[in-house]
């Protein structure tokens, strides 16, 4: 089972990511469960959700406490709030943020996980591009589908139609092509630097 934990602040569309997440996932023929994790109920409030992908069916209903990938959608929650509680060895870690780990004081922590799996994806500045609103949820699904393959980006395109009908769905599926693509290169750039 690969077990999905994303981490924002209402009104960024945490819960939306993990629904699109498990959207994609049902397209591409697997079992998926997605549901939130509130603590108050309003704007800018931290806020969790979780989202399990299985080629079988799901029968665990708790929150994710051991995630092989997290999200964070709201890069200022960090060293606020313990984001990476219970990540797998071999686990993901996707940031919203233009910055580097090191610039974020994560260096050391980064350290302990392959090189391309912690990846940062400028997922606010895709949205606003490409949609016109600052809403990072959608260049992050796609940015976890490319790093993990966990999903294909052709689902996650139909989920952000499904999702977003009409010209914003469009526009989504722009940022999200866009950030697939970036992460591709960043991970292409990383294993280019190790060998």
């Amino acid at each position: 089972m690969f077990q999905i934990r994303i981490h924002g602040r209402g009104g960024q569309g945490v819960v939306s990511a993990a629904e699109m997440i498990a959207v994609a996932a049902f397209r591409d023929g697997k079992h998926a469960q997605a549901f939130p994790s509130f603590g108050s109920e309003r704007m800018g409030a931290p806020v969790m959700s979780f989202c399990r992908i299985q080629d079988k069916p799901i029968r665990s209903r708790e929150p994710v406490a051991a995630p092989d990938a997290v999200i964070v959608q709201d890069p200022t929650l960090l060293h606020h709030v313990d984001l990476f509680g219970g990540l797998q060895p071999e686990g993901f870690v996707l940031i919203n943020t233009s910055r580097g780990f090191d610039e974020l004081g994560l260096g050391e922590f980064a350290a302990g996980f392959r090189h391309d799996h912690c990846l940062t994806v400028p997922a606010s500045d895709l949205a606003r591009k490409h949609v016109g609103r600052s809403m990072p949820n959608v260049p992050l699904v796609a940015a976890l589908a490319a790093a993990t393959g966990i999903v294909t980006l052709e689902s996650v395109i139909e989920a952000i139609r499904e999702r977003f009908p009409g010209k914003v769905g469009e526009a989504n599926a722009a940022a999200a092509r866009e950030a697939f693509a970036a992460v591709e290169q960043e991970r292409m750039a990383l294993d280019a630097t190790s060998d």
